[in-house]
Parts: structure tokens; sequence; C-alpha cells
């Protein structure tokens, strides 16, 4: 009754789009006028299962067996908890609805990455604990009018200012104008935007998004905000990436998660009180350590993002953690002993926000439920130590990924099919190509 009521309460608004994540993160749906609205939100729509599992340029993949095999079967999407929103990056009043797939039968369809994050928040509700977490957003502005990419030029002094400026007011008031309607745009659309800073790529921001107690909620906030954020760019005469580096020159963009765990009471199980925390806390260090290496498909899903791994550049290289460490994978940062939590820094702006937060709180439920200890958390540059190394091709990664053991207490097995077998086509083909034509297929999608 209440996104009925949402409608009814914009009548502006004379479309609606419906919209699932498909494997890569894109957005795949239907767009519906307003007056049959009513039946989307009672019976759902459908589409086909394989329609979540298309590769980059919205292909089907030429060996799953989702398409011919099983006569290319449909799944049923119904809407999520959130419900309508408006989408402000565009001309005409228009709302959108998150969906999500599921069988005929209606179970669950587990090529859903949205589904595959449910699976784990409720392996630790069986345990009564819930994840808290928050999500640090790494984008560039860039103008891609011309043939090579370089930053937009301002509107307030129509200069281009072609040099990285970490924390500088100046950067972020070059683009006020963005910024504001961007921000205003959040508000419309619930996604908890905090601190936005200007960071050391050429044209490179930061906005965090806020702690949520709810995991999937917090991947909602994710995915919608890249959406956003490329629409409104589009919409003030340039592009927003979020690929992992555009820019051999510069460094790229990662996506920073923290997490915490809570019990029933709302207490913060990672806090000792001091300095160091639990037992539990590093439990969950060790999970993810563990499942560091082969995961790294899900941080680093595509060709470009290997290109941000690379020693010196601020992307983590080898597998360690450390207290308050910005060179390690897994940090602890300082701070009240109230908000003790991880931070796994290796995933990549150009991530799928549900199967990273599925593959990093997989990763540390499989720590906790082992009672794993981490080794000694390194100190100084990790850069320089002897470390084992996150894989730094995507070959490496795509095999890892398919032959892991830890990956199958995270993944289902049709996810993990799937998913492989989109990133073998991807790699088939990205082969072929040039590295200028890599990054205009990037450039939009991821």
């Amino acid at each position: 009754m209440m996104m009925k009521n949402w409608l009814r309460k914009h009548p502006e608004v004379r479309t609606i789009r419906v919209a699932a994540a498909d494997l890569n993160g894109q957005p795949r749906g239907k767009r519906v006028p307003t007056r049959f609205a009513d039946k989307v939100v009672e019976d759902g729509t459908r589409f086909p299962l394989s329609v979540l599992n298309l590769d980059i340029w919205g292909e089907d993949i030429d060996d799953s067996p989702l398409v011919f095999d099983s006569g290319d079967a449909d799944g049923v999407l119904k809407p999520t908890e959130r419900g309508f929103m408006p989408m402000p990056w565009l001309e005409a009043p228009t709302a959108l609805l998150p969906i999500w797939m599921f069988r005929e039968d209606g179970r669950p369809y587990d090529g859903d990455p949205r589904h595959a994050l449910r699976s784990v928040v409720e392996r630790f509700k069986a345990l009564g604990l819930t994840p808290v977490v928050a999500m640090e957003m790494e984008f560039f502005l860039i103008d891609d009018s011309g043939r090579n990419l370089q930053v937009p030029v301002s509107p307030r002094s129509g200069k281009r200012r072609k040099a990285a400026e970490t924390l500088s007011i100046r950067a972020l008031d070059a683009f006020d104008t963005f910024f504001t309607d961007l921000y205003d745009a959040c508000e419309e659309m619930d996604i908890p935007a905090d601190t936005a800073i200007s960071e050391a790529g050429l044209g490179q921001f930061e906005i965090n998004l806020m702690h949520c107690d709810d995991a999937l909620r917090a991947a909602d906030d994710a995915w919608l905000f890249k959406m956003l954020v490329k629409g409104m760019a589009r919409k003030h005469g340039f592009a927003a990436s979020f690929m992992a580096k555009p820019y051999e020159d510069y460094a790229g963009s990662g996506l920073h998660t923290h997490f915490s765990l809570i019990d029933k009471d709302g207490k913060n199980v990672f806090d000792d009180g001091g300095p160091k925390g639990t037992d539990m806390l590093r439990h969950a260090v060790a999970g993810c350590m563990r499942a560091m290496h082969d995961s790294t498909l899900i941080f680093a899903p595509h060709w470009n993002s290997y290109d941000r791994m690379v020693p010196g550049a601020h992307a983590p290289t080898g597998i360690c953690w450390a207290y308050e460490n910005r060179t390690s994978a897994i940090r602890i940062p300082s701070g009240s002993h109230k908000a003790r939590r991880l931070e796994h820094r290796v995933a990549g702006g150009d991530v799928n926000p549900y199967l990273l937060l599925a593959a990093i709180l997989g990763a540390a439920l499989t720590g906790i439920e082992d009672q794993l200890e981490p080794p000694a958390p390194i100190t100084g540059n990790a850069y320089a130590l002897d470390l084992p190394r996150i894989p730094d091709t995507w070959g490496v990664a795509i095999d890892a990924f398919d032959n892991s053991d830890i990956m199958k207490r995270i993944f289902s097995p049709e996810m993990i099919r799937n998913f492989v077998l989109t990133k073998r086509q991807e790699l088939f083909y990205m082969d072929e190509l040039t590295p200028d034509e890599r990054v205009v297929i990037y450039l939009d999608t991821v």
C-alpha cells in the first residue's frame, strides 16, 4: 500500500522504471506507464533469468544453460523493500522501482546478486548478529567529448585544471552546482550521502555513505548512488565514472567498505573497550584474509580493474592487516573503541555492491565460524614487505574464484557458475580490443 501511496502523492510522475542489478551491477528492467504501476506492485513483472547474467556489453553468455538449453525461461521480479523513488537526473518526472528476481515457484533466484547478499545476512541473523556497513564511493568527473579523456571545464571558472588536488576545497567549489544538485538528489532518493572530498586522481572525488545496520539497504544505496552520479553528471554536460583506473598516471578509484557487528542488545561485538578489538574481530579479519585471494574477482571484476592494483598506487597488493595503516588490505581504524570496525580496502569502484558485501561479510563469517586466527598485524609500508599476493591479472582471479572451496561457503553454485561464465566471455572478447576501446566500454557501464 505504501508503494501505491507514493505514486498517488506524486501525480506528476508519468512513467516508472523497474530495474534489477545484473552480475555487473548494470540496471536491467523496463519502462512502464504509471497507470499500470499497480499491477507491477501487486504481481511483479517478468523477464528471462538470463537477463541478470549478461556480459558487460549486454549480450547473452554463449555457453550459459540459462539461455537456449532451458528455453530462456522467465523469472518473476518483485519490488524490494525500497519502494518507489524519484530519478532526478531525468528531464521528465520519473520514478524508479527497484526489483529482484524469484523463480516461478516463489524461491529466490540464486543468480540474483541481491539474493546472494540476503543469504549471507540471514546466516549472521541466525547467530544473533547484524552487520553495520558504511561505504566510501570514489569516482571521476570526466570530459569524454574528445579523443582523450580529461577533467571537465569548471562551470564556475571556465577553466580546465589538469592536476590532482587531494582534499582541495577549490576542486569541490569548481563543481559546486553539480555537487549541490547531487546532494539534493540524494535527499530525494533517501541515499545517506555524507562528506565529499577531492581525491588524488585527476577530477576524482569521494563521497561517503553513512553507516547502516541493514546490509541490503547499504548495497542498495551504493547501487543507486552510482546510477545517480552517472546520470546527474550527464545532466551537467560531462561524464562520471566509477571505473577502476581511467588515467594511467593517476591513482584509481576504490570502494572501501567499513563494517562492524552488533548483537541482539545492540552491542558492537568487535569492541573490547580498548584499541585492539575482540577475538571476534580477529576471527573476522582472518576470514577476510583467507578468502581474499579467491574472492579477488569480486573486488576486481573487469580488465581495467587490474591497472589499479599495482604497488604504490593506493590500492592493496599484499594480503595483510594492520591497525591504522592505509597500505594494508584490511585496516582497523583508530578512534573511539565503541566504533571499532574493520575496513576492507581491496575493491575498486567498478564492483557490484551486492556481490562485494556478500564476499566481505561472507568471508568474515567463515572466520568467525571457524574461530580462525590471523597472522600478526603488519607495521610500516605493506608494499615493501614479502606478503602473499592478491592476484594481479584477470585470468588468474577467474581461475581462483572458480576453483575455490571457500567461495562455495559464501556463494551458491549457480552464482559461481554464472559469474565465472560471464567473466571468461568478457576476458575472451576484451583481449581483442585496444586499451582505448576498453576505456570506452567501461566508462559509462561500471
